[in-house]
């Protein structure tokens, strides 16, 4: 996006505000960001806001103290931070409002499959094939793409380079995980009757 030049540039130091003044501005812009941001905002990002060497997770750490009590907060998802609701109030705002369309309505196969492209990507078709023992379905894969789950990974070197599958950055903040690391291990999902995919 083109800068508009009428637009003053912003004074990242703020030299002339004193340094608690300045610290509380820095916080304020942070959460100006997160609440125009509709997906999570990674570190480098939010660093272009406030004063050069400024510790972004500290300001971080300090916003979400200021907002301790309120009805949403600051939670580190994928790779970075996003505002959200917190989540004692979903049934509030849930009836209080329709946006119910935000809710996955997953079926449990479905669940299954995402789970084994969660664990198993880059992973094909018939990757997922070995795995279920049967032909996944293209409108499977096209139901979960749709929702931004999947996304197209890189081709497999095999003969033909089928596509492979990997999981997006909205299926980390769907499944509230700050990266595919945070996944339940699979001998905990064994254990827990489960299965692993």
């Amino acid at each position: 996006m083109a800068k508009d030049h009428n637009e003053p540039d912003l004074d990242r130091e703020l030299e002339d505000l004193p340094p608690d003044l300045r610290w509380r501005e820095w916080m304020r812009r942070i959460e100006a960001v997160l609440f125009a941001s509709a997906s999570p905002v990674p570190r480098e990002d939010l660093a272009r806001v406030v004063g050069q060497g400024v510790s972004v997770d500290l300001l971080i750490d300090d916003l979400m103290a200021d907002l301790e009590g309120r009805s949403f907060e600051v939670a580190k998802v994928a790779a970075g931070w996003m505002l959200r609701t917190r989540p004692a109030y979903a049934v509030a705002i849930r009836t209080a409002a329709d946006v119910g369309d935000q809710d996955l309505h997953l079926r449990e196969y479905d669940v299954a499959v995402l789970a084994a492209i969660a664990y198993h990507q880059p992973i094909t078709r018939d990757g997922l094939k070995d795995i279920f023992g049967k032909e996944i379905s293209r409108d499977l894969i096209g139901r979960l793409h749709g929702r931004g789950l999947i996304g197209t990974g890189p081709r497999s070197p095999r003969r033909g380079a089928p596509y492979t599958y990997v999981t997006t950055e909205k299926f980390l903040v769907a499944f509230d995980l700050v990266s595919l690391q945070d996944l339940p291990d699979r001998e905990q999902l064994e254990d827990a009757g489960l299965g692993a995919a």
